[in-house]
């Protein structure tokens, strides 16, 4: 495999020949999610000619609300998910970049070399919300999953500004460092934090050491992205100030885009999308949204997810009676809040049980997208899943029937990757602009319409599974 500059490619799209032909220059995407890291290589047109996977370890505990990477994991596999993604290709296909995307409000503490002083701080770790403390002599630089991957990549000691999210001092609006008492406060200095830069600007070229770990060819330009979460709604092709994304994965969250920053609000939060000058406004969320349908379908031991969603398609919408509340995982403001079923009276299988789920998440993120929605004052003509969920054809009904709208599921549900290397391909000018690179790259599936009869049937049901959740959750409040 050869490898290029970052001005090693023009901005004609892929040209013909065989997938991975050298006649054609392609685009890695990197995307390290929370529990597998992926490697795809695209062409220019979006096309997947080569793909890695490898999971990641559990978490492992440390102290009271410590959640880490072992070891090395995260670079671990990234650089096995990368060997295998290479071993695909001929060996005169060009590779023109790569774009870098890493799991969000993860924190990693290194030395001066850039190696890992501690274990990798997870999205969980409680730590992670709270300033930075020493915890042994030769820690120095404290950054994020990107920027110590970037490191890996490049060597160099920079990152993407948008996966900066949370407690980190930084001006999410301009994209850069707050001021000296804010890094004082966050207990850092300058010198300890990573430059930031902008999605499709450069992060470096792979270094030798990197090219024999992941197989990618040494020399290549690696470019900026943004959060995990940004990134996919980039790649899953939201641009349109109406539409709204829900991305259904470990984490379920809604997203709407906008050319202008604002504060958050009582219903969203605001971060970097991944274009330059464009914010994501992200509603609440469900911290263990497709985990939820994973372990059910696990429980029950002897059925796939497929044969599951058949007999949830079978049972009654409201499955029976039975509702789901998925407060499996508590958050930090309220930790006293538990998941439940609620109105079993002995006639529901297990065809309502998991359709309840499905319900419970359907119903929960329409209610969290539309406050979202209300409170920026812009309607929602059209939705868009992502994540793995989005696979599922009952949950994409469920959603069309509570929008009342159209439902648009992207041919590549997996959409980080693609973000990913969406960024690249602007970057090193395969694409002149991020929407060149939207109408080449993003590539639809299906578009569900919503059902008449299944949207009325569903409107008193959200109601009432708004009333339970609000229910339940005092109940636990005041326990």
């Amino acid at each position: 495999m050869s490898g290029a500059g970052a001005s090693g490619t023009n901005s004609a799209g892929a040209s013909a020949g065989g997938p991975g032909s050298a006649s054609e220059p392609l685009i890695v995407g990197i995307d390290c999610g929370s529990q597998s890291a992926k490697v795809t290589v695209f062409r220019g047109d979006g096309e997947v000619v080569a793909q890695g996977r490898a999971a990641l370890r559990p978490y492992v505990a440390g102290g009271a609300g410590e959640w880490m990477h072992p070891d090395d994991d995260v670079w671990d596999a990234v650089a096995r998910a990368s060997r295998t993604a290479m071993g695909e290709l001929p060996v005169d296909a060009a590779i023109a970049a790569v774009g870098l995307c890493g799991i969000r409000f993860c924190r990693a503490v290194l030395r001066r070399d850039g190696t890992l002083a501690r274990p990798m701080m997870s999205w969980m770790d409680a730590r992670v919300g709270r300033p930075h403390v020493a915890e042994s002599a030769g820690e120095f630089f404290v950054t994020t999953c990107s920027g110590y991957l970037t490191h890996r990549l490049t060597g160099q000691a920079v990152d993407t500004a948008g996966n900066y999210l949370g407690a980190w001092p930084v001006d999410v609006a301009r994209g850069s460092w707050l001021g000296a008492d804010a890094l004082a406060a966050f207990g850092v200095a300058r010198e300890q934090l990573f430059g930031l830069v902008q999605p499709g600007e450069s992060l470096g070229f792979v270094t030798a050491a990197a090219s024999a770990a992941t197989g990618l060819p040494a020399g290549v330009a690696v470019f900026a992205t943004s959060n995990d979460k940004a990134v996919e709604a980039l790649g899953a092709g939201l641009a349109d100030t109406r539409a709204a994304l829900v991305s259904l994965g470990t984490y379920v969250t809604g997203m709407v885009v906008g050319d202008a920053f604002a504060p958050d609000g009582d219903a969203f939060w605001v971060n970097a999308a991944a274009e330059p000058g464009r914010f994501l406004f992200e509603s609440e969320g469900i911290r263990r949204g497709m985990w939820t349908v994973s372990w059910l379908r696990d429980l029950f031991g002897d059925a796939d997810e497929e044969s599951l969603t058949r007999l949830a398609a079978d049972a009654p919408a409201g499955s029976g009676g039975l509702v789901a509340v998925l407060d499996w995982l508590a958050p930090d403001a309220h930790p006293e809040w538990r998941g439940a079923f609620i109105g079993f009276d002995g006639s529901q299988h297990r065809g309502e049980l998991f359709r309840a789920v499905l319900e419970a998440i359907a119903f929960t993120m329409h209610r969290n997208v539309v406050a979202a929605a209300l409170e920026l004052g812009r309607p929602v003509d059209s939705v868009i899943l992502s994540g793995g969920g989005a696979k599922n054809p009952l949950l994409v009904e469920l959603f069309a029937a509570l929008f009342g709208v159209a439902v648009r599921v992207p041919e590549l549900t997996d959409s980080a990757g693609l973000g990913a290397a969406m960024c690249a391909a602007v970057g090193s000018g395969l694409h002149s602009d991020f929407a060149a690179a939207g109408r080449a790259m993003v590539r639809w599936g299906s578009v569900t319409p919503p059902d008449p009869t299944l949207a009325s049937a569903y409107a008193p049901l959200g109601l009432r599974h708004a009333r339970v959740t609000k229910t339940l959750r005092t109940l636990l409040s005041e326990g």
